[in-house]
């Protein structure tokens, strides 16, 4: 299963926190908004992230859902599956909306170069598995776009390439 979250700032422009999650594989697409936490009042919020993934700061406290609400969700979702994002920054993400419940990340995210080195993939297998993924794919820089854009990649690594779609009965992607 691929994750992804959108965030408040990069860590290199002061405390971030998330603002969305996205998953996608084994034929399901779906994104959370997350409503900003009590405990990261104060944090940082930088224009060029949000020029990046396109939601405001009042969208997201108007259409978030609450940080208990998406962590569970999110963690049943999952369930069973192994989980797999393109950037190391996603657990940390994970464990700041964790944080909020004063509870251990309920499963671990694997960055997916463990996945091409378990795989032996080599440089053609791995630009080819990115060009598939773009071309279904291209739209990137929300959470469930860019899900559905390294689960294409990994099905295409895995022999396994099928096109997957987000629903728009479970896929929030506006």
């Amino acid at each position: 299963m691929a994750i992804d979250f959108e965030a408040s700032c990069l860590p290199r422009h002061g405390r971030s926190f998330p603002i969305e999650v996205g998953i996608a594989g084994g034929g399901i697409a779906r994104s959370w908004i997350i409503r900003p936490h009590a405990a990261w009042a104060g944090w940082d919020w930088t224009a060029e992230a949000e020029a990046l993934h396109g939601l405001s700061r009042a969208r997201i406290e108007a259409e978030g859902e609450p940080a208990d609400v998406v962590l569970a969700q999110l963690a049943a979702a999952v369930a069973g599956c192994r989980v797999v994002a393109d950037s190391v920054i996603d657990q940390y993400w994970l464990q700041t909306l964790a944080d909020t419940q004063a509870v251990v990340a309920p499963f671990a995210i694997d960055h997916v170069s463990l996945l091409l080195d378990e795989w032996g993939a080599d440089e053609p297998r791995i630009a080819a598995a990115m060009a598939h993924a773009d071309a279904l794919h291209s739209a990137r820089h929300r959470a469930v776009a860019d899900a559905l854009w390294l689960s294409g990649l990994i099905e295409a690594l895995s022999g396994a390439a099928r096109p997957l779609q987000a629903s728009p009965v479970i896929a929030r992607v506006a």
